[in-house]
């Protein structure tokens, strides 16, 4: 699949990946937004922009990846971006490990 329809499966509640991908069992899924309260900050900065902001603060929706560290280990990427392989390549597929 293309994509565009990588990006309505993710919509649609689904994991994606790319069979171009080097790491076994890397994939996609899209967080939804979210009020996020100051109990359940841990990062400093965050707490605090959330304290500044009367104690809750919108997080908005975001792509994110489950991936690996250089050392193999398991890891999470808030925030992925597509690179121009990523976009262009049609070896998209939806995640089902």
């Amino acid at each position: 699949m293309d994509f565009g329809k990588a990006i309505e499966a993710l919509k649609q509640g689904k994991k994606v990946t790319r069979k171009g991908w080097n790491g076994k069992g890397m994939f996609l899924w899209l967080k939804p937004a979210a009020q996020i309260p100051a109990e359940i900050c841990h990062d400093p900065v965050l707490k605090q922009l959330v304290e500044e902001n009367g104690g809750e603060i919108l997080a908005l929706g975001t792509i994110c990846m489950f991936t690996h560290d250089s050392t193999g280990r398991k890891a999470i990427l808030t925030g992925w971006l597509a690179s121009q392989s990523d976009i262009l390549f049609e070896d998209w597929e939806v995640y089902n490990g």
